[in-house]
């Protein structure tokens, strides 16, 4: 009987709340995203050593992986643009979330898939996210007080997303503009 509460305690730690929420599927993302798209297809992309060290360079952070999740959006066989997946940690969690890059490599949408942390869920709003449209690696603006807004009690949702974001952009510059 001594240890009842300790176990109860012990059962409450295994089952404390998950906040995690999926908003979007990917297909959800790239159908809003493109909504005059009639076709998507997966884009194999793999960086060469040379095409890291140039993301590093204009984005001002590390490549991170020569893997990347990019699928083309196109009407008939006139290229949209391209749809970007890619997961960063919040502050203990993933957050899932898509770019939208246009074949200038500007940024045309960013959309928050899933997340998982209780906090900093702000990110997802409409209003903050529009802070990207437009803005590209080469332009610049993709940086927490350089031309993106923090929002108060999700710095670090904000943070590690805006880096992804720019992380993302860089790959599109180097990787993806014809």
């Amino acid at each position: 009987m001594r240890y009842v509460p300790l176990i109860v305690l012990g059962a409450c730690a295994v089952t404390a709340p998950v906040f995690a929420t999926q908003y979007l599927s990917p297909e959800q993302a790239q159908k809003l995203m493109f909504p005059e798209a009639d076709a998507f297809r997966a884009v194999p992309l793999s960086l060469d050593a040379a095409q890291m060290r140039q993301v590093e360079q204009v984005g001002g952070l590390p490549a991170r992986s020569a893997h990347w999740r990019v699928v083309g959006a196109y009407k008939g066989e006139a290229l949209l643009g391209y749809m970007v997946l890619d997961d960063v940690v919040g502050k203990f969690e993933l957050i899932s979330y898509a770019v939208g890059i246009n074949p200038d490599a500007s940024v045309r949408q960013v959309e928050i898939l899933t997340y998982r942390e209780s906090h900093g869920s702000e990110i997802r709003l409409p209003a903050w996210r529009r802070q990207f449209v437009g803005k590209s690696a080469k332009s610049g603006g993709l940086r927490i007080g350089g031309g993106i807004d923090n929002i108060s009690g999700a710095t670090l949702s904000c943070t590690h997303v805006t880096d992804g974001v720019r992380r993302i952009a860089a790959m599109a510059q180097v990787a993806l503009v014809k």
